[in-house]
């Protein structure tokens, strides 16, 4: 639910309880004509998938296995890789040629291994054993997924547009007669926070942590919001500029700033490792990244345990990074390339398969709603270490409707996939190959200042001009940016 570290913060609050990947082997796939059962003719598919795995892994892959045999000759087997080690151990099986047929990548390793050639052009399969697929996908994820006029990845059709929001503990708000119906900034916060540290010594007024960034409205950065190169969709959307120095931008750091010094954020923000499970009631406001597939705030709330209100803070755009958020990829390994694609399709199209991973089993964690189409009804037995996550696993557009949702909730989600307009930089992959020294180079220099900025540690009039003034009195900052906007016009020119 922002990229896949904040896409929108609600993927990384989520995650914490999404059930989701630990892997304890790393052994590649060695192809067979026979499954694990034994039986001629069925493909074995090795995935690898990140978090932590279900504890009834094994119940849910044999319901999903009676689908996939029956409907493409083939079984599923999925190794988990812990979210911590994903990345590091993923590039390892990946550089060392091993043989596995599909893994998630995040949006970053994703670009990166596609440019490489690590991954399977797909866009062929998509034409014949993926068409059921390609038709279902809005056209915004085969934009924001297509490197070069390739296509490499299968993407979890799920919050194609997303927005940011703040997130409020309904409980307190209905405690001290809050209104938020007028928040759409930090700023119209002050006076809630200001209650809530005289009166919840136990409460954290904002929960603020090391990775928080303001969140911008109209800024978009096409390298990651790790690096200072953003475009202002509010100002000349053709240039790329240091969202450091939007004038928007500053406005939000020094709001972030005045909330630190007012004890609004834990003191050591910008030093801890500290975060804020959303089922622990330890908070008052957040921010949460949300899209159509949440349905509201019925996905946090049912999270959560306790009821979340959002205000949205920034524009809904269908964007890359909403659209590379998970994509699920075919190694150039693979000896089953095609039969990987049937397998992945069949994950994306069939509501049998997919619920029966996200949901987990039937008469167990869930049951279905004899008075309505596609609504099942929650049982005792739905807990997140007996399902997959959805925003990781498949389309959303398929998925049942569980009894949290209301008929508000689903309005709104049509209302804002309708709305949701297309960034004008989706499908902008920059490819960073010819500046890779450079980078490093900056985001070393990033690394001694964006966390404290981004906290409120220190005063953004004073760091911030400090930071600049060392990216500029580096060659590499400069070339970086120009070797952006240099294919940022390419790509312009050739829409």
């Amino acid at each position: 639910m922002k990229t896949w570290k904040k896409m929108a913060l609600s993927c990384l609050a989520l995650a914490s309880v999404a059930g989701l990947a630990a892997c304890g082997s790393l052994t590649g796939n060695q192809s067979s004509e026979k499954s694990a059962s034994g039986k001629d003719g069925v493909t074995d598919i090795l995935m690898y998938q990140i978090g932590d795995a279900p504890k009834n892994l094994d119940v849910l892959l044999e319901n999903a296995n009676k689908i996939l045999e029956k409907e493409a000759g083939a079984h599923l087997d999925i190794k988990y890789i812990s979210w911590g080690d994903y990345k590091d151990k993923m590039a390892i099986i990946t550089s060392s040629g091993e043989e596995f047929d599909i893994a998630f990548a995040d949006s970053p390793t994703y670009l990166t291994n596609a440019q490489k050639g690590a991954y399977v052009d797909l866009t062929d399969l998509y034409k014949k054993e993926g068409k059921a697929l390609y038709d279902a996908l809005d056209p915004a994820y085969i934009k924001g997924t297509t490197i070069d006029g390739k296509i490499y990845s299968v993407p979890v059709f799920g919050n194609v547009a997303s927005q940011q929001m703040l997130s409020f503990n309904q409980d307190l708000v209905d405690k001290y007669g809050f209104d938020i119906s007028k928040v759409d900034s930090y700023d119209d916060l002050e006076p809630m926070l200001a209650t809530i540290k005289e009166k919840e010594k136990d409460v954290t007024p904002l929960a603020w942590i090391k990775s928080s960034k303001p969140s911008t409205d109209g800024l978009e950065f096409p390298a990651g919001n790790e690096l200072p190169f953003a475009v202002d969709l509010q100002g000349d959307a053709k240039k790329i500029v240091n969202p450091f120095q939007v004038d928007r931008r500053m406005e939000d750091l020094r709001t972030i700033h005045k909330y630190y010094k007012e004890g609004y954020i834990l003191s050591d923000a910008a030093t801890t490792d500290a975060t804020f499970n959303l089922d622990v009631a330890n908070w008052f406001v957040r921010e949460e990244t949300q899209g159509p597939a949440d349905y509201g705030d019925s996905l946090l709330s049912t999270v959560a345990g306790y009821p979340i209100t959002s205000q949205a803070i920034t524009t809904a755009y269908k964007t890359n990074g909403s659209t590379q958020v998970a994509n699920f990829v075919i190694s150039k390994t693979s000896k089953n390339k095609e039969k990987a694609m049937e397998v992945l399709t069949l994950m994306n199209t069939n509501p049998e398969l997919l619920n029966g991973l996200v949901f987990g089993p039937e008469g167990v964690n869930w049951e279905k709603d004899p008075s309505a189409e596609n609504r099942i009804k929650l049982l005792d037995g739905y807990m997140n270490d007996t399902r997959m996550s959805a925003w990781n696993t498949g389309n959303s557009q398929i998925l049942y409707i569980t009894d949290k949702v209301t008929d508000k909730d689903i309005e709104k989600s049509k209302e804002l996939l309708a709305s949701a307009q297309e960034s004008p930089l989706l499908g902008f992959n920059f490819n960073a190959d010819a500046v890779k020294t450079e980078i490093t180079s900056i985001q070393n220099i990033m690394s001694q200042y964006a966390a404290s900025i981004n906290t409120g540690t220190v005063d953004p009039d004073q760091a911030v001009p400090e930071m600049i003034k060392k990216l500029e009195s580096e060659p590499s900052y400069q070339k970086v940016m120009d070797e952006m906007q240099k294919q940022y016009d390419a790509f312009l020119a050739e829409k």
